[in-house]
């Protein structure tokens, strides 16, 4: 098995791409050891000292390191696990694999425009996003704020603020009158 290696924007962050699926849909964000203790795969890589978030895409696995860890340490260990894990045979989640959408419902007056905002995300946002390592999911709309969700090598990136605000915020607003501005939640 060969897993390929990608950075991300996130200096602290590494994308892998084990070259089969990882997840059959949806994504999977475990920002501790106890919150990827459902997943064989995130448990096996919560092992290696020096990890400190998983985040599980449909083809790839992006790992963060603690502060102070060092990459050039780190990523021979993080590779033995991921392929400990698909010799192993076990799946990368116990149990029902995550919703595929990953957005938060909301209904109420604002459905339609909601509605809108979700297609932009999914259709132009997302698969941005996921080739960096990483997930933007909608998380609510109040009074013509967005809020949104980042996760993997989103969360923590030293850019994410920037294409929040220049990138997704302005292609919302153009599209959707509705929208005033983007918000970050963690």
């Amino acid at each position: 098995m060969f897993i390929q290696t990608e950075t991300t924007p996130n200096p602290a962050t590494l994308k892998f791409l084990p070259g089969e699926n990882v997840l059959g849909s949806g994504t999977a964000d475990f920002t501790s050891a106890e919150e990827g203790a459902a997943s064989p795969l995130a448990r096996r890589i919560f092992a290696v000292e020096g990890v400190s978030a998983v985040f599980l895409g449909r083809n790839f696995v992006t790992v963060t390191k603690a502060d102070g860890a060092v990459w050039d340490h780190l990523k021979p260990s993080v590779l033995g696990a991921i392929m400990e894990h698909y010799q192993s045979g076990a799946p990368a989640l116990e149990g029902a694999e995550p919703d595929s959408s990953g957005h938060a419902a909301h209904d109420g007056p604002d459905a339609e425009v909601v509605g809108q905002i979700k297609e932009l995300l999914d259709t132009r946002v997302r698969p941005a996003v996921a080739q960096d390592g990483g997930d933007i999911t909608f998380h609510g709309f109040d009074r013509g704020i967005v809020y949104l969700h980042m996760q993997g090598a989103c969360a923590g990136c030293p850019s994410s603020t920037l294409t929040l605000k220049m990138g997704i915020e302005n292609l919302l607003r153009h599209y959707i009158p509705e929208v005033i501005e983007v918000r970050p939640v963690a």
